[in-house]
């Protein structure tokens, strides 16, 4: 009676202090300085990984605040709904001790009654349920299946492998900073032993899946001394198991179960040196292990291409399976899907020379319904992210997860990139039969300044206002990766001799890890297509952007500069009236009644700014703001459009800069034709019945999907 009544004191303690933890991280959700953001979700996670019996207590904690939540859903906002499930979803997969059935089901139920929450908070809450049903029937599979993804380990039931690629723009990146960010993040190769890796994933298996019963520190002992191979064979019998009982479910609990004990007789018999009898209550630390980071400084516009491309082929020895299901799936389609991979090459050749129909049909084995045919364009479109919003990943494919790190221009590049990708891979699928492409953004501005920096917020919003748009729609992203910038910038004058990072500095790591592994939620931030007209050639130069654009006309460029001075300072009155040049504009207007009204000015402007507005961040459609700059602000005028064409009169060229990026500036372009920029290889020429209906079908825009907790679709 005394060991009962003590253990639920100590029990008690534990969920006091783990409750005040929860507490204040869900306050500071609610504050405005991203400064010190992420300290303390960070500092939760490392108490977990340190003892990992305060899982149970935490996910409890977190069960009642779901609960609450519920509650007074009417009256309060699902702010931190994500905070909550998130923190659950890392803490069951990171614990290395037996989860209670009864915790299990209280936290079931009570996520199946947030599946009523409104888009995105449901759609989050599905991913947590589906990961945590998993959990329930196969303890550790969350954690077995992330660390042989993440490390590369090669079995034969598990082949998938994912690789972590870090881009950062050299403008933002000086090579102080660049040297310390390279060996900080790096280090992360210089901590993975394999063996090691596997020892881990075995203990873990065998905590999770047998509770008290496990003698976690015998288990221990006996791991430590037997040889890799001994390892390796106990590793890929885990796995085994591991894997047939994700196969049948729940079906398969009782049989995992009776395998782990099997494995854990065989561990503790196969040990010939004798014994040290210790405590078999504790829980012996099993934290995930880093996985192998690649940093590059983003020099080429071919960079990601090749990396990816690389990637590929490296994973070809291990994805013979994979090919196998891929070709067997090719081998069943009709020959007449319309698709080019589908024609022969010598059919290619006599295409070439004359042009065919939108939709040319040669003779099948059968024909297909519309239908079908829908669903294999649709499947080739959406093969990559981006174009589909609620596109799943293929667990058939293996994973590259992209991070950028620097402010608007690298986003920009990556959306130049990406449509480039997009473009190779409706010609002919290359990466996309062997990769996952996961987008992610950590922003980081030369300015080193805060986002809520109150001393400049021009220059701020100016460098990062993608990155505020991701922090206001997803409060747990601003919280966790929009303060990341000001840690990574103070890492140039931190050099270390030490390839391991030093104890505080392991917090961007750790936090990268945590992004990689809960960033799953795409916010889609839609491209845009700009074709410029020389004024010297007939040629037309088409890019995209992604967030901004800036027309300048460069014999008013001086005009331009007087006028953005401070309201303060006193113009001196000129002599002549000169407002800037007349430039000829056509555009689509989005009216409030949701109208569209084709309309065609010639204003006089020596500037024009344009600014994507997201569905994201408006709560309705995808728009450009578009600001005519006139010497006097008094006469600035502002639409909002999604297509518009802007033509230089008067003999005079227009300059056109992408995405505030010195590098994509166009000079001596007579005319600009800007609108949403539809995906790669989806136009339809002719207009009969049933194309009509493929046009309708195809005709959507390409986003640009970065990673972020929440997520928000078009």
């Amino acid at each position: 009676m005394m060991v009962d009544r003590t253990t639920t004191v100590a029990l008690s303690t534990v969920e006091s202090s783990v409750y005040k933890t929860v507490q204040a991280l869900l306050k500071e959700m609610s504050g405005q300085s991203a400064g010190e953001k992420g300290l303390i979700r960070w500092s939760l996670y490392k108490k977990l990984e340190a003892n990992p019996s305060c899982s149970v207590s935490l996910i409890r904690v977190l069960v009642k605040e779901l609960e609450k939540l519920m509650q007074i859903q009417q009256t309060r906002s699902y702010t931190h709904t994500i905070p909550v499930l998130h923190t659950i979803y890392y803490a069951v997969m990171q614990s290395g001790v037996m989860i209670p059935t009864s915790v299990y089901q209280t936290l079931y139920e009570c996520m199946m009654r947030l599946l009523i929450l409104p888009s995105p908070y449901s759609a989050v809450a599905l991913s947590t349920l589906r990961s945590i049903k998993m959990e329930m029937t196969t303890p550790g599979s969350l954690y077995h299946r992330r660390v042989t993804a993440e490390q590369n380990l090669t079995n034969e039931l598990f082949t998938l492998q994912e690789k972590v690629f870090v881009l950062a723009d050299p403008a933002v990146f000086p090579a102080p900073l660049e040297a310390a960010v390279r060996t900080h993040l790096e280090a992360s190769s210089f901590l993975r032993n394999t063996s090691t890796v596997e020892r881990k994933m075995v203990l873990h298996a065998l905590q999770t899946g047998l509770g008290t019963t496990c003698q976690s520190s015998r288990l221990a002992q006996t791991l430590e001394a037997l040889g890799e191979h001994m390892v390796k064979t106990y590793f890929q019998e885990v796995v085994l198991a591991v894997e047939k009982s994700v196969k049948h479910g729940a079906g398969g609990h009782a049989n995992y179960v009776n395998i782990l004990q099997n494995i854990h007789r065989d561990i503790l018999t196969a040990s010939k040196e004798e014994q040290t009898e210790l405590d078999h209550s504790s829980v012996f630390s099993t934290a995930m292990p880093y996985p192998k980071i690649n940093f590059h400084l983003w020099k080429d516009e071919e960079d990601l291409w090749n990396l990816l491309a690389t990637f590929a082929m490296c994973c070809g020895s291990n994805s013979t399976s994979v090919d196998k299901e891929e070709d067997k799936r090719d081998s069943v389609r009709s020959e007449d899907s319309g698709i080019k991979r589908d024609l022969k090459e010598n059919n290619l050749d006599d295409a070439s020379k004359s042009p065919p129909p939108s939709f040319t049909r040669r003779n099948a084995v059968k024909l297909m319904k519309t239908a079908r045919k829908l669903s294999l364009m649709s499947e080739k479109m959406d093969a990559f992210p981006g174009g589909s919003p609620l596109f799943n990943e293929d667990g058939r494919r293996h994973t590259a997860r992209v991070v950028v790190l620097g402010d608007d221009r690298v986003l920009g590049r990556l959306a130049t990139a990406f449509h480039s990708i997009r473009e190779r891979e409706s010609k002919r699928l290359i990466l996309t039969k062997k990769l996952n492409l996961r987008l992610y953004y950590i922003p980081v501005t030369d300015a080193a300044l805060s986002l809520s920096s109150p001393a400049s917020p021009g220059e701020n919003e100016g460098r990062l206002s993608l990155a505020s748009l991701l922090g206001r729609v997803d409060p747990w992203y601003n919280g966790n990766i929009n303060s990341l910038g000001a840690a990574i910038s103070k890492l140039a004058g931190k050099q270390s001799v030490h390839r391991e990072p030093p104890g505080p500095d392991v917090f961007l790591l750790d936090t990268l890890c945590y992004y990689l592994r809960c960033g799953t939620q795409p916010v889609n931030l839609p491209l845009y297509s700009v074709k410029m007209t020389r004024s010297s050639c007939d040629d037309v130069a088409e890019e995209v952007f992604v967030a901004h654009l800036e027309v300048d006309i460069p014999e008013f460029r001086h005009l331009k500069k007087k006028s953005t001075k401070e309201p303060g300072v006193r113009r001196k009155k000129s002599t002549a009236a000169v407002f800037g040049s007349v430039i000829s504009v056509s555009y689509t207007e989005i009216s409030l009644s949701k109208r569209k009204v084709v309309k065609g000015e010639a204003p006089m402007t020596c500037g024009v700014v344009i600014t994507s507005e997201p569905a994201a961040a408006t709560s309705g459609k995808d728009r450009l703001t578009v600001e005519f700059h006139s010497v006097n602000p008094g006469n600035n005028t502002t639409i909002q459009t999604q297509n518009i064409s802007i033509k230089a009169l008067q003999h005079r060229t227009l300059s056109v800069c992408l995405d505030k990026d010195s590098r994509s500036t166009y000079t001596d372009v007579q005319r600009v034709v800007i609108s949403p920029c539809l995906k790669p290889g989806c136009s339809v020429g002719s207009s009969s019945e049933q194309e009509l209906l493929f046009s309708k079908y195809l005709h959507k825009v390409l986003y640009l999907p970065i990673n972020t907790f929440t997520g928000v679709t078009p």
